[in-house]
């Protein structure tokens, strides 16, 4: 992820971000549905998700405190 887009991120509201940590869970969902049908092409996007679903998750941390 590029830094752009973390900044992006830490710009959002507490709302924001709960969609989007929604957003890209639903995403995760889906790939691991399409990997195990074998219709993923890009296993790495899987990984890429997760560390951005991480990422959400560690902002909605620090928005709390």
């Amino acid at each position: 992820m590029k830094k752009q887009k973390i900044q992006e991120l830490k710009n959002k509201s507490m709302e924001e971000l709960q969609k989007l940590l929604e957003e890209y869970r639903e995403k995760l969902r889906k790939l691991r549905f399409d990997l195990a049908s074998n219709k993923l092409k890009n296993i790495k996007e899987i990984s890429e998700t997760k560390k951005i679903i991480a990422r959400i998750l560690t902002f909605i941390r620090q928005y709390g405190k």
